[in-house]
Parts: C-alpha cells; structure tokens; sequence
C-alpha cells in the first residue's frame, strides 16, 4: 500500500510542478516583476518552490538551506524574499522534482502517519503534509497561471499551452 501512495504522490507532485514550471517558461520578461497580491511573480514563484524544498524534507530541522537560498532568500521569515531570475527558477523547479523522488522513497508507512515535522503544522500527519504541499504549488500556480491571462492575453500559443492542466506526472 505504501508503494501505491508512493507513485501516486509522485505523480501528482510532478503534475503540480509541471503546471508551475509552465508558468514560469510562459512569463514574458517584462511581467517577470508583475504585482501578484503581496508580492511579484519572481516572489510568489520562489516562496512556492522554497516550501515545496522544505516540505519534502521530513522536519524543519532536516531541512538544508542551498547555495542558491543565498540569492534568493530564506523564506521562514516573516518576509518574502526577493526570489531568483527566471533561468534559476527554472532550475530549482529541476531540484524540486529530484527532491520528490528522494523524499518519497523514504517514507515508510510509520513515517506516513507520524508528525509532519513541522511545529506550525503539528495537526496534520506527514502523510497530510504531502498533500499540504502539493495544494500549496497548486494554490500558488493557479494564481501565476491567472496572472498571466490577464496581462498577456494575445500571448503566444506556445506560451499558452504552457499553462494547460496536467493531470498526472511530468508533461512536455
């Protein structure tokens, strides 16, 4: 049973992070900076792909902050952080989906429905905190996927197949 919740976590993890990967290779330029509620694009990109790293890993202590957190910050903070350009976005989004595959294959069915290991999530299981995560990219690249309609509606076709549903794995 664990290996079935294993490949479905992972198809819906690489679904999630495909649809924002999208958005991100859709995002002409010049709304790279564009005002999202709080924060730009470039933020709201980064914070989604800052707390999906830090959720597959099994506590906030376990979690290693990267190289690339020097540039873009650390989002524990009461904060958003400035984020990174577009090219090392889309190369943490690569890290990201790594991460789900080494996460994932630790679990264990103890580890499932064991504390989420994180102190300001303490009611949810660390089962729950995948789904957590997965809801939390989808919630944030729902709102970029808008963004972008709105203020691009003639964009390209490419760019707009870029913002298409997927529905299970990772979709070129």
């Amino acid at each position: 049973m664990v290996e079935l919740l294993r490949q479905i976590l992972q198809g819906q993890y690489e679904a999630a992070l495909c649809m924002l990967n999208g958005c991100v290779a859709a995002c002409a330029d010049e709304h790279w900076e564009g005002k999202i509620a709080n924060g730009t694009f470039r933020q709201i990109t980064y914070h989604t792909l800052f707390y999906t790293d830090l959720y597959l890993s099994p506590s906030n202590e376990a979690f290693e902050l990267r190289e690339l957190h020097q540039r873009g910050g650390d989002e524990r903070g009461p904060t958003l952080c400035a984020g990174l350009n577009k090219d090392e976005t889309l190369a943490y989004v690569t890290v990201c989906r790594r991460k789900i595959g080494e996460s994932l294959a630790a679990e264990t069915e103890q580890t499932l429905l064991g504390p989420s290991g994180f102190p300001w999530r303490k009611e949810l299981t660390r089962g729950e905190m995948h789904l957590y995560n997965i809801r939390h990219i989808q919630h944030h690249t729902g709102a970029l996927a808008a963004h972008l309609r709105r203020v691009d509606p003639k964009m390209t076709d490419d760019a707009a197949k870029n913002l298409r549903w997927v529905g299970n794995g990772w979709r070129q």
